[in-house]
């Protein structure tokens, strides 16, 4: 998986450069999203994988994609398909997507509750974050019964644990500690 990653960087990196010179971030990461759905759906997946000429393989994907992408990303395409990584699209636009949370400041943050909370509450929840942070915040929200009461916010490494489940585990290392 490594591998995969560490060959798709350079794509991901000089798609979002020219997207960011150009300023239209949002626009790249569209067309990416669609061709990565189109390479990921199972007849194209054999498509690519077959031994054709990479000029025919790079001017179907195109035509298959017509309209949906601009003449950059349509060159994008030719040149992956001269390297054989039309395949690497869904990981191009993963790794895409990381270098624009980057550049735009944004964390992304997971809120998992045992019920359901209000949208006022998951707004004051973001507004929180985003001040002890110090950057904006893409909130995922979830809920999860098996935490019993409360929740939890994970946030990259930083996990704050206010469930009820938390606690007793808490509670139940510290009498094990205790009782040695």
């Amino acid at each position: 998986m490594s591998n995969i990653i560490t060959i798709s960087r350079p794509y991901a990196k000089a798609i979002f450069d020219l997207a960011v010179e150009y300023q239209n971030i949002e626009h790249w990461q569209t067309m990416l999203e669609f061709a990565a759905k189109i390479s990921s759906h199972r007849k194209i997946i054999q498509f690519l994988s077959s031994s054709l000429a990479p000029e025919i393989v790079s001017d179907i994907f195109n035509t298959i994609c017509s309209d949906q992408l601009n003449k950059h990303a349509q060159n994008l395409i030719k040149i992956m398909a001269e390297n054989r990584r039309l395949l690497l699209l869904p990981t191009v636009l993963k790794q895409f997507i990381q270098l624009r949370n980057m550049y735009e400041s944004i964390i992304k943050i997971d809120v998992i509750s045992a019920i359901v909370l209000q949208d006022s509450q998951l707004l004051k929840i973001k507004i929180a974050m985003e001040k002890y942070l110090l950057c904006r915040i893409k909130l995922n929200y979830r809920i999860d019964n098996s935490i019993i009461g409360g929740l939890i916010i994970r946030a990259n490494s930083l996990v704050i644990d206010g469930s009820i489940r938390g606690r007793i585990e808490s509670l139940a290392k510290a009498l094990r500690f205790q009782g040695d």
